[in-house]
């Protein structure tokens, strides 16, 4: 596999309701999936949900080596992201990007985000995933711009009484 080379560019165009470091505290302490767009090797738009961590100004995540979206960001690393809450009030990050696949064959990333968002390695899934025979790579998602929002004040009232 072949080792990723992100730029040294870790600032994105951040536009919206919070500003560049905002959008960093927000991307590292949300614990929901990025949602992930990217074209297939057919030119037809593929989305999918993959569990994340933020570090150097860049969307880390990880999955099987095997999955379609590998071949699908080899063939095209153009994407965009979505990171925002499920309940009320609404608030997230989305933008544009590129991505790039690279080997992950200790799955540290792959344990660190079993850590973040399953609290630990102890289930029955963790084993899956971390089975030696099973093959991980890493996908390395570099912002190019973002923009973020939040709905807390203008849903204020609507959230206190539901």
């Amino acid at each position: 596999m072949e080792r990723i080379t992100v730029s040294q560019r870790n600032e994105f165009d951040c536009t919206g309701a919070w500003s560049r470091d905002g959008v960093a505290s927000f991307l590292r302490e949300t614990t929901v999936p990025v949602r992930l767009s990217c074209r297939t090797p057919a030119d037809r738009l593929w989305m999918l949900s993959l569990w994340y961590e933020y570090r150097d100004g860049r969307l880390w995540c990880a999955t099987a080596a095997d999955a379609d979206v590998v071949e699908y960001l080899r063939a095209d690393d153009e994407i965009t992201f979505e990171v925002s809450t499920n309940e009320p009030p609404y608030r997230g990050v989305r933008g544009n990007g590129v991505a790039r696949v690279e080997d992950d064959g200790g799955k540290e990333l792959l344990t660190t985000l079993l850590e973040r968002y399953l609290g630990g390695t102890d289930s029955s899934l963790a084993n899956r995933l971390l089975d030696e025979d099973r093959e991980e790579v890493r996908i390395a998602i570099e912002p190019r711009r973002a923009f973020s929002w939040d709905y807390s004040a203008r849903m204020a009232d609507a959230v206190e009484e539901s």
